[in-house]
C-alpha cells in the first residue's frame, strides 16, 4: 500500500450488485471492495472505475471484524466486513432491484439464512505444491491453511488437496480440486492434471487410502473408491456421480426443496426441470409422480438409480438439453405442477415454452437474479402472476443469492 505514488478520498454511496462500496463522483462511479456506505476511504488514484482500498477513514457503525485472516486478499468472500442484518438486506435487495430492472412488482420475502453448518463442496486450485484459493478478479493464488466458511464434514480437505498437489506437482499444471463431504468420507476429483505415469497414478492411491478417502476421480475416470460417496436427499441415499454439483450447504439444499414441496404441496404430477441427480425430485416423488430433465448423463444416471428406493411414486428421469429442446407445452399437459432450477444463466427457451403451456402453476428456483427477473418476465408476460419471492442465503459473505418463487396462473 505505501507504494502508492497518489491517493483520493471517495465517499462511499451504496454496495453495488458485486458486493464492491460505489461512489458517486463527477466523472463517474467508482468501485471500492471492502467498503460499507457512509465510509469516508483512501484509494488509489488510479483511473480504473475499479479501485484498491488504502485505507477507511470513518467507518461505518455497520462494519464488523472479518472471520477469516485471509479476507481480503483471498477472493472466495466479499463481505465479511459487514453486519449480518444489513448484509441480509442487501442480498434481499439485490432480488428486489433486478425485478424492478424488468419492471416487476412482487412480494420478496425476507432472506432465509441457509448457511448451516457452512458449505459442503468447496473448489481448491493447486499451483505447483500451494494449494489454496485465487485472489478477487486474478490468477493469483493465496494459499490457506484452513476456510471458516467449510462446514466441519470438509475438515482435511486442505490437507488431502495438499498431497494430491504435491504429487502432481511434476506435471507443472494448474489443477482444480474439487472435494465434497459425503457420508462416507471426502469425495474428490482432479482436473487440469493432464495424463499421469503409472508410479504416479499408484502414488494416488496410497494417499487416498492413507486419507481414507471415500473416492478420487480424475477428470471424472476412478482412481481409487474405499466406499460409495452417498448422501440422502429426503429419505432417499443417493450415491453421487464423481464431481457431481450439489448445493452448496446442507441447510441450502433442505432450505430450497422445502420451499418447493410447500409450493407444489397437492400436485399429483410434477416436472423437474434442470433436476440434477434430484435434490427436489427424490423429495416430491414421496407424494407425487415426477418428470425429471436434464442434460447430465451422470446425474441422470444416479437419479434413476436412487429412484428405486422403495415407497417412491416413479420418476421418468430424462437425459435431455433443456437449453436446444426445452420441454414443450404438449409434454407438460399433465402436469399439475412444474419446477425448474437452471444455471446461472437462466432458462430462456424453457420459460418461452411454459409461458405458452395450461400448467397452472410453476416454481422457478434460481441462482442469479438477473436471469432470474428475465425469466419471470417471460412469465407473467404469458399469462402467469408472480405470487411469492423468497431470497435464499446459502453463500454467506458472497454477492450470490438463490430465489425460489411461485407463479399461478
Amino acid at each position: 500500500m505505501s507504494a502508492l505514488a497518489a491517493t483520493e478520498r471517495l465517499l462511499i454511496d451504496r454496495i453495488g450488485q458485486r458486493g464492491d462500496g460505489i461512489a458517486e463522483t463527477a466523472t463517474g462511479q467508482v468501485f471500492v471492495p471492502y467498503t460499507l456506505p457512509g465510509e469516508t476511504v483512501i484509494v488509489d488514484a488510479d483511473r480504473a472505475e475499479r479501485r484498491q482500498l488504502v485505507s477507511v477513514v470513518s467507518p461505518s457503525a455497520e462494519r464488523v471484524a472479518p472471520i477469516c485472516p485471509h479476507f481480503g486478499d483471498c477472493g472466495g468472500c466479499a463481505m465479511q466486513h459487514w453486519d449480518l442484518p444489513r448484509y441480509r438486506e442487501w442480498k434481499r435487495g439485490l432480488v428486489v432491484t433486478a425485478l424492478s430492472q424488468a419492471g416487476i412488482e412482487a412480494p420478496v420475502g425476507d432472506t432465509i439464512d441457509a448457511h448451516g453448518n457452512g458449505r459442503r463442496r468447496v473448489v481448491l486450485h493447486a499451483r505447483g505444491r500451494d494449494v489454496g484459493f485465487t485472489a478477487a478478479r486474478t490468477h493469483r493464488l493465496v494459499t490457506i491453511e484452513q476456510c471458516p466458511v467449510l462446514a466441519p464434514s470438509l475438515a482435511g480437505a486442505i490437507t488431502a488437496a495438499r498431497a494430491i498437489a504435491d504429487i502432481l506437482a511434476v506435471t507443472k499444471k494448474p489443477l482444480d480440486i474439487q472435494v465434497t463431504a459425503t457420508e462416507s468420507g471426502l469425495d474428490i476429483d482432479v482436473r487440469g492434471s493432464g495424463a499421469l505415469s503409472s508410479s504416479r497414478s499408484a502414488a494416488l492411491v496410497l494417499v487416498a487410502e492413507r486419507l481414507r478417502l471415500a473416492r478420487l476421480t480424475r477428470h471424472g475416470e476412478m482412481v481409487a473408491r474405499r466406499a460409495a460417496p452417498t448422501v440422502m436427499m429426503g429419505r432417499t441415499r443417493l450415491e453421487l456421480p464423481a464431481g457431481a454439483f450439489l448445493q452448496p450447504t446442507i441447510a441450502g439444499e433442505e432450505t430450497l426443496a422445502n420451499l418447493v414441496l410447500q409450493h407444489c404441496d397437492g400436485a399429483t404430477m410434477v416436472a423437474d426441470l434442470f433436476c440434477g441427480v434430484g435434490p427436489f425430485a427424490l423429495r416430491l416423488a414421496e407424494r407425487a409422480r415426477v418428470l425429471a430433465g436434464d442434460a447430465d448423463i451422470p446425474a441422470i444416471a444416479a437419479l434413476t438409480e436412487a429412484a428405486k428406493t422403495p415407497g417412491l411414486k416413479p420418476i421418468d428421469a430424462q437425459v435431455r438439453d433443456l437449453f436446444r429442446r426445452p420441454m414443450i407445452p404438449s409434454e407438460l399437459k399433465r402436469a399439475d405442477a412444474v419446477v425448474f432450477d437452471p444455471p446461472r444463466q437462466g432458462a430462456q427457451a424453457q420459460a418461452q415454452e411454459l409461458a405458452g403451456s395450461r400448467v397452472e402453476l410453476v416454481v422457478a428456483v434460481s441462482c442469479n437474479a438477473a436471469s432470474f427477473a428475465r425469466d419471470a418476465r417471460i412469465l407473467i408476460d404469458g399469462g402467469y402472476r408472480l405470487t411469492s419471492v423468497t431470497p435464499v442465503d446459502q453463500f454467506r459473505y458472497s454477492a450470490h443469492i438463490e430465489i425460489v418463487a411461485r407463479f399461478e396462473r
